[in-house]
C-alpha cells in the first residue's frame, strides 16, 4: 500500500510540474512576442546573411518563437531592394560549410550577381568549406571576396547520390514487395524491389548528377575567372588545405571572422557601422506598385490543410491542398490582383491534392489571373502535376523537376510474420478488392491487376494534362515521361519549362503576361495571409474554446505590474549587452 501511494504521489507531481513547465513555456512565449518591437533599419548599415542554418525555399511570416528561418525567397526579394537602397552599403555573408539544394544555391548565386551590379560590395566568410558537395561554394561563388578560415579545408569535390535499397532485407525476412510503377524511370520504387541501381536508375541519375555538376562548373568558373577544366581539375584534386586554396584561386583570403568582419568595417568605410539581417530587412521591405500575388507551396503534397514549420509539435512542412486552393480563390477575386506567381518546391504526394491544386489554378486563370510558376527547389511528380496548365513555368536550370509518372503499392508481412509465429487472419464481406490494401496479405491476381489499372489510369490522366497544358503532342509526352527526372535545363531543351531563372525571372514574365509596362514596379502580395502570433498560438493550443481563455489569461499575466518590471529589465539587460558589445549584433 505505501508504495502504491507513493507511485500515485509521484504521477500527481511529475503531472504537476509538467503544467507547470507548460504555462511557463507559453508565457515565455508571450513575453517574447510582447517585447519584440521592431528596431528601424540603420541609415547606414552593411546586410549580413547567414546561410549556415536550415534554409526553406520561402518562409511562412513571422514565427510564434521569434523569427522564422531564412529562405531563399527572402533572399532574392531583399537583395533586390539592397541594391537601390542608399542605407545599405554591401553584404557580408557567413557561408555554408557542408551544402544545400543545388536550385536553392545557384538563385542565391543569381541574387547576388544581380545586386553587385549596384557597385556594392558582397564579403563572404567560410569556416572551411568541408562538404565534399559543391552547393555551398557555388552559392557564394559570386562574391567579391571569399575569406576562408586557416587551418580548415577545401573538401569540395562533386556530387553524389546514395540511396539505400531494401529489396535484400525484403528477400532474406519473406517479405514480398508488390509495387507498380509507370514506368522505369520511377525510381522511388526501387528502393523497397531492389538491392541496387536497375539500368534505368543508374542512367537517369547519371544524368542528372552530371547535369547538376557542369551547370555549376560553368557557372564557378565565370565567377572565380577561370576555366571550367581548371575548377574542374582543382574539385577532382580535393580537398585542399585553405592556403593551397588560395593558391588556387578559390578563395582570395585566409582569416577569421572577426578580421573578415573588421575588413568588411573599412570596405564601408566606417568602423561603428552596424550590421543588420538579411532577415530583418526582408521583413521590412515596403514595395508600391501593380499588385501580383505570391502563392507559395513546398514540402509534399497532402490532402487537407498546409504545414507551415511554425508549430514545433507538426510534422515539418507541407503542401496542402486546401491552403492552396484556398490562395487562388482569393487571389483570384481580389480585384487588384494581376497575376499570380506560384511558387512551387515540392518532391510530389498526393495525386489527389495535387489534382485538387491543378483545378485551383485553372480556376485562377478562367478568372482572367494569368499563372506563373516559379521552381525552387525541385517540382517533381505531383510538384510539375500542379504546374502543367500554368501559362508559363520558370524554373532553376538546376531545378529538379519532371518525373511525370505514378506509383504505388505495398509490403505483405505474412511470412515475414510467420517466421515469429504471428498470424493475421480475416473475414471479408463484400467484393474480392476489400482486402486489397492489407498489410498482411499479398495482392491476389485479380487485385493485382485492378491496382494497376488505378496506377495506369492516374498516369494517363497526367501525361494526358501535360500534352494539353503545354502543347505537346501526347507521344511526345509518353517518350519523356516515364517518371524520369529532369533537370531545369534539361526540362528547358524538352519543352517542359519555358525559361530558366528564379523568382526575379517569373516576376518579369508575370508583368509581361498580365500586361503591365516592364518599368512599372510591383509589389508581392502573399497569399494566404501569413498567420498572426495569436493565430499561429491558438492553433498550437488546438484552437479549442479553451485556448480562447487561455489567451485572456496570458494577455491579463502579461499586463500585470510584475510581469512589466521582468519585460522592462530583460530589456534593458539587453540594451547594455549591446552597449558593451565589442562586435556588431547580428539583429
Amino acid at each position: 500500500m505505501r508504495q502504491f501511494l507513493i507511485t500515485v504521489l509521484g504521477v500527481i507531481v511529475g503531472l504537476a510540474i509538467c503544467f507547470f513547465l507548460f504555462w511557463i513555456f507559453l508565457f515565455v512565449i508571450i513575453a517574447a512576442v510582447g517585447s519584440s518591437a521592431e528596431k528601424p533599419i540603420p541609415n547606414q548599415t552593411v546586410l549580413s546573411m547567414d546561410l549556415r542554418g536550415g534554409l526553406q525555399d520561402h518562409s511562412s511570416g513571422e514565427s510564434l518563437f521569434g523569427q522564422s528561418n531564412l529562405s531563399v525567397v527572402d533572399i532574392v526579394q531583399a537583395l533586390n531592394a539592397a541594391k537601390s537602397d542608399d542605407k545599405v552599403k554591401g553584404i557580408f555573408i557567413r557561408a555554408n560549410g557542408y551544402g544545400m539544394a543545388p536550385a536553392s544555391a545557384e538563385e542565391i548565386r543569381l541574387a547576388i550577381k544581380d545586386f553587385k551590379t549596384s557597385d556594392k560590395f558582397v564579403i563572404a566568410h567560410s569556416q572551411g568549406f568541408e562538404g565534399t558537395t559543391f552547393m555551398a561554394y557555388h552559392a557564394v561563388s559570386a562574391a567579391d571576396e571569399i575569406w576562408q578560415q586557416d587551418t580548415t579545408s577545401f573538401a569540395v569535390s562533386g556530387i553524389r547520390s546514395e540511396i539505400g535499397f531494401y529489396g535484400g532485407i525484403a528477400e532474406k525476412y519473406d517479405a514480398k514487395v508488390q509495387m507498380e510503377q509507370f514506368y522505369e524511370y520511377k525510381n522511388a520504387a526501387n528502393v523497397y524491389k531492389e538491392k541496387g541501381f536497375t539500368d534505368a536508375h543508374r542512367e537517369a541519375t547519371t544524368g542528372l548528377l552530371t547535369s547538376l555538376y557542369n551547370t555549376a562548373v560553368g557557372q564557378i568558373a565565370q565567377d572565380r575567372d577561370m576555366t571550367a577544366d581548371q575548377i574542374d581539375a582543382l574539385f577532382k584534386g580535393a580537398p585542399h588545405t585553405a592556403e593551397n586554396a588560395m593558391s588556387a584561386g578559390l578563395v582570395d583570403k585566409m582569416g577569421h571572422l572577426v578580421d573578415a568582419q573588421d575588413y568588411v568595417k573599412e570596405k564601408a568605410g566606417d568602423e561603428d557601422i552596424k550590421f543588420t539581417s538579411l532577415k530583418k530587412y526582408a521583413d521590412n521591405i515596403s514595395k508600391t506598385g501593380e499588385t501580383i500575388a505570391f502563392i507559395g507551396g513546398q514540402g509534399p503534397v497532402v490532402m487537407g490543410n498546409s504545414a507551415d514549420g511554425s508549430n514545433p509539435f507538426a510534422n515539418g512542412v507541407t503542401m496542402g491542398g486546401d491552403t492552396v486552393s484556398k490562395a487562388f480563390e482569393a487571389a483570384a477575386k481580389d480585384d487588384k490582383v494581376k497575376a499570380i506567381v506560384f511558387r512551387v518546391s515540392t518532391p510530389g504526394g498526393s495525386a489527389t491534392a495535387s489534382d485538387q491544386i491543378l483545378n485551383s489554378v485553372s480556376r485562377a486563370q478562367a478568372a482572367g489571373k494569368p499563372v506563373i510558376i516559379s521552381m525552387g527547389q525541385y517540382a517533381a511528380s505531383g510538384g510539375y502535376y500542379v504546374s502543367a496548365n500554368a501559362d508559363k513555368i520558370v524554373a532553376m536550370p538546376s531545378t529538379i523537376t519532371g518525373s511525370i509518372g505514378v506509383l504505388g503499392g505495398k509490403i505483405a508481412l505474412r511470412d515475414t510474420y510467420a517466421k515469429i509465429g504471428y498470424n493475421v487472419d480475416a473475414i471479408d464481406v463484400g467484393g474480392e478488392f476489400v482486402g486489397a490494401y492489407s498489410g498482411d496479405e499479398p495482392f491476389t491476381q485479380a487485385q493485382q491487376a485492378a491496382y494497376r489499372q488505378q496506377m495506369e489510369d492516374i498516369y494517363v490522366d497526367f501525361t494526358g494534362k501535360v500534352s494539353a497544358g503545354r502543347d505537346i503532342p501526347l507521344e511526345r509526352v509518353r517518350e519523356i515521361a516515364k517518371g524520369r527526372v529532369w533537370t531545369g535545363e534539361q526540362a528547358k531543351d524538352i519543352g517542359l519549362v519555358d525559361e530558366l531563372g528564379g523568382l526575379r525571372k517569373a516576376i518579369e514574365v508575370a508583368k509581361v503576361e498580365a500586361g503591365i509596362d516592364e518599368d512599372k514596379n510591383v509589389k508581392l502580395k502573399v497569399f494566404p495571409r501569413p498567420k498572426t502570433t495569436q493565430e499561429q498560438l491558438e492553433s498550437l493550443l488546438g484552437q479549442s474554446v479553451e485556448a480562447q481563455k487561455d489567451l485572456a489569461l496570458l494577455r491579463e499575466l502579461s499586463a500585470l505590474p510584475e510581469v512589466q518590471a521582468i519585460l522592462e529589465a530583460r530589456q534593458a539587460v539587453q540594451h547594455d549587452q549591446e552597449l558593451r558589445a565589442r562586435l556588431p549584433e547580428f539583429e
